[in-house]
């Protein structure tokens, strides 16, 4: 594989002592309507601010609830990725996307609202909001991006950035090798499904697949991850895997990224990472914490968890 090399990206061009102001276009949902969670698409129109043209498809935006905590001082920043391609939703520069679920917990026997999640969904079409940005230069397409097969391993929210990016790789034709992974507890709660069932009719190169963990089961009665695919499937994956210019990305709930290595060296394909020290035998010998410790992604992995 040539030397992979990436586009440059502009960083905090606002902050938070220096944000701007952009309008809602779009607060539409995305799951089902029997689905026990809200997950919706949020558009941002950033016309005259100097966002425009210099965010890329994965990078992030910031936003500033207003309020304060219960300790009297301003809410913190929150990062959301842009679920839109570098040219903009629907290929308007001025128009910037993300994907946001409304964080509703229970602590003991208290109810938590999380403050920016609650805040961006409340908001209509009109409403103003505070974005600092862009951050983060890790997670993005690189340099001649038609020149390589991709591995998208998704959860939740963290569909966010491969549907900018599986949008903008076939902006232009792409005939290499895409797929996409998307694991949920429930298929109520599988994200813009109809937009990638669609762009799996229209291209044959590009690959759909589902986890759904607390429906559907494995053929040995276990439950579907986003890593199990990589055996129930090995042969679809194989092909792929051992091509030199295949890249695999990784986005969604923390943890998710341990059982993808695992599998990886599991089937012998050591060259995804980078092993610091000496493995056992076995990696199921390996506790999370040492096996955090050893398993590093190599420059043909990138990850973005939380």
């Amino acid at each position: 594989m040539t030397e992979l090399t990436f586009p440059d990206v502009e960083l905090n061009i606002y902050t938070p002592k220096n944000p701007v102001e952009a309008t809602i276009v779009e607060n539409r949902i995305v799951t089902s309507e029997a689905s026990p969670n809200f997950v919706r698409h949020v558009t941002f129109d950033i016309t005259g601010t100097d966002l425009v043209n210099r965010i890329r498809v994965g990078q992030s935006v910031g936003v500033l609830p207003p309020g304060k905590n219960e300790r009297g001082r301003p809410h913190k920043l929150r990062l959301y990725s842009i679920s839109s391609p570098t040219r903009g939703e629907g290929g308007k520069a001025h128009l910037i996307s993300t994907t946001v679920k409304r964080t509703i917990e229970e602590f003991d026997n208290r109810l938590y609202l999380g403050v920016a999640s609650n805040y961006l969904s409340d908001l209509q079409p009109g409403d103003k909001v505070k974005l600092t940005g862009p951050s983060g230069k890790r997670f993005l397409l690189p340099e001649n991006p038609r020149d390589y097969n991709y591995l998208f391993f998704a959860t939740g929210t963290g569909i966010a950035p491969f549907r900018g990016m599986i949008q903008e790789l076939f902006e232009e034709p792409y005939e290499k090798s895409l797929t996409l992974v998307f694991g949920c507890s429930y298929r109520t709660d599988l994200l813009y499904a109809d937009y990638f069932r669609e762009m799996e009719q229209r291209h044959p190169n590009f690959r759909y697949m589902t986890c759904v963990s607390r429906e559907n089961r494995r053929a040995d009665g276990g439950k579907q991850y986003v890593q199990s695919q990589l055996i129930d499937s090995r042969d679809y994956f194989q092909p792929i895997l051992e091509k030199p210019n295949t890249l695999v990305y990784i986005c969604g709930l923390k943890g998710m990224e341990e059982g993808i290595y695992r599998e990886l060296l599991r089937q012998g394909y050591q060259d995804y990472l980078e092993v610091k020290g000496e493995l056992p035998s076995s990696t199921c010998q390996l506790d999370s914490r040492s096996f955090r410790r050893l398993i590093k992604p190599s420059e043909r992995i990138f990850e973005e968890v939380y």
